[in-house]
């Protein structure tokens, strides 16, 4: 049975700034001036907590490995923004030939377009999560009905293609607003975002990609890269292609062990 959902201290805090804020202006009108005031202070920060990826003011987030995987010298290899039918093949070969396992966060409508390439990335032995549905820009100003429909269309689509229901989820760009904790509870899905992100769908340069993934890597990190919505180098090549030969390649020689986030949180 799915224990009930239980809002964190930051949500349970602006839930009492605005009773008491609506209470205070109704038993004292000329208090208004801060009630008004301790709304903003405190939308202010919801806010920030919204735009940070890797927060967990707003609820449980999956931003670093267990102890038990940076023991065993695990990191995390997540790909975004898939499967894209240029990129993704090509990805996968340069983890099959490396023997690396990754977390893909697949779009549900890509995944549509592309059931046998989203259904081949499971088939060849790496986990398949939710991204959402439409992978819309503006996620963080879903309200709470809206962003339930998104996600779980995702988390259907990406049910039916590979056989099994996503265990996590990541929001566009990680950001996100106070709405979501509850929506996943709702879904038994976990948020998971990252430890390093490389800005690889701005930046086509390889090696600042790589230098930003790879600066003080240690186990128990979380890596962020796309394979859709890539960046190209200068010569065009998607930045993903260019970099991940060299990504595994370090990993290989600081004996980190790329395993799926199944693997690493078991």
């Amino acid at each position: 049975m799915t224990t009930p959902w239980k809002p964190t201290l930051a949500i349970q805090a602006t839930l009492a700034v605005h009773a008491g804020a609506a209470a205070g202006c109704l038993l004292a009108p000329a208090l208004w001036p801060w009630a008004v005031a301790a709304l903003v202070v405190n939308h202010a920060i919801i806010t920030t907590a919204g735009l940070l990826p890797r927060s967990t003011l707003l609820g449980p987030n999956l931003n670093r490995l267990p102890a038990a995987a940076v023991a065993r010298r695990q990191i995390a290899l997540t790909i975004d923004d898939g499967p894209d039918p240029e990129v993704t093949p090509q990805v996968l070969a340069l983890l099959d030939a490396a023997g690396a396992r990754a977390t893909f966060f697949c779009i549900g409508w890509r995944a549509r377009a592309n059931p046998a390439l989203c259904r081949a990335i499971a088939e060849r032995g790496h986990q398949v999560e939710n991204h959402g549905d439409s992978h819309a820009k503006a996620f963080a100003t879903f309200g709470p009905g809206r962003m339930r429909a998104d996600i779980a269309a995702g988390q259907a689509t990406l049910a039916a293609i590979t056989g099994r229901a996503p265990r996590y989820f990541r929001a566009t760009a990680g950001l996100r607003n106070p709405f979501l904790d509850r929506v996943l509870h709702g879904l038994d899905l976990r948020l998971a975002s990252w430890t390093r992100r490389p800005y690889d769908t701005r930046c086509g340069d390889p090696d600042t990609v790589l230098r930003r993934l790879t600066r003080d890597l240690a186990p128990g990190d979380i890596l962020l890269l796309h394979d859709g919505h890539a960046a190209r180098t200068a010569a065009g090549q998607p930045v993903i292609l260019a970099v991940l030969p060299r990504l595994l390649a370090t990993l290989r020689d600081q004996q980190l062990n790329p395993v799926t986030l199944d693997d690493a949180t078991s």
